[in-house]
């Protein structure tokens, strides 16, 4: 469920807040590609978005959350760079785990809507 392609149906999670933006899947795969690429320019375009549409997500998930999910460093002799808080780390991880509880209660279910046969 973590944006692999598949020839079977697929349960993509989103959560929806009542007092603040929705979370999902995309949101996720951005902060884990900050994780690995270190820089919010390095995570846009893994994901084939543009820098300032990765920038307004990290702005919009620093503001969901009671701290900040992302820190930035300003560039320099050495660059700048990004990285995911230990916040940003707890939510991929309960986001992950919402995921794969959600994905093992409606398996059957997921796999018998595969099974139906088209009218």
């Amino acid at each position: 469920m973590s944006g692999q392609a598949s020839d079977k149906p697929v349960l993509r999670i989103r959560i929806d807040f009542p007092d603040r933006p929705s979370l999902g899947p995309g949101k996720i795969r951005l902060l884990e590609e900050i994780e690995a690429a270190g820089s919010i320019a390095a995570a846009a375009r893994g994901m084939g978005m543009s820098y300032r549409r990765a920038w307004l997500l990290v702005d919009e998930l620093n503001s969901m959350f009671a701290g900040p999910l992302v820190a930035t460093q300003l560039g320099g002799a050495r660059g700048g760079g990004a990285v995911v808080t230990p916040a940003g780390h707890q939510v991929i991880a309960h986001y992950r785990r919402v995921e794969t509880e959600a994905g093992r209660a409606t398996a059957d279910l997921l796999a018998g809507l595969d099974q139906a046969e088209p009218e």
